[in-house]
């Protein structure tokens, strides 16, 4: 291998390494995964979540953005709305904002379909 090969693959290798460094200091920064639920099959459940997680409420691909909420304690988890941008589609959601546990009551006004369940809001775990 001549010398200036040599070069660029160390150069590269450092810079790999250096990225890898970056991303591994920001570990304790990462983003919650959703807890997923099938809103066919909630009702009467209790959903945990931590603190700052987001719970994405799946199983209605046609009237998703119909659903609404009723929250016992708002100061719980707050209601996300399904939307659809035009170039993504978003299901309904709900996002814990403090520990506690709450009742959530869903309808949808076209499918006139409801379900209730609990929202239990954990403490954060560490390394998130």
């Amino acid at each position: 291998m001549t010398h200036g090969i040599r070069r660029l693959l160390t150069a590269v290798v450092v810079a790999v390494a250096v990225a890898v460094g970056v991303c591994a200091c920001g570990a304790n920064n990462q983003v919650v995964p959703p807890v997923i639920v099938n809103l066919m099959s909630i009702d009467g459940t209790t959903v945990e979540v931590s603190v700052g997680g987001s719970v994405d409420l799946t199983g209605d691909d046609k009237t998703f953005t119909d659903w609404n909420a009723k929250i016992a304690d708002p100061s719980i988890v707050e209601f996300l709305p399904g939307r659809d941008d035009g170039s993504a589609q978003f299901n309904p959601g709900l996002h814990a904002l403090q520990k506690g546990s709450t009742e959530v009551f869903l309808t949808n006004s076209s499918s006139e379909a409801s379900v209730m369940f609990t929202v239990t809001v954990t403490p954060k775990t560490s390394g998130y």
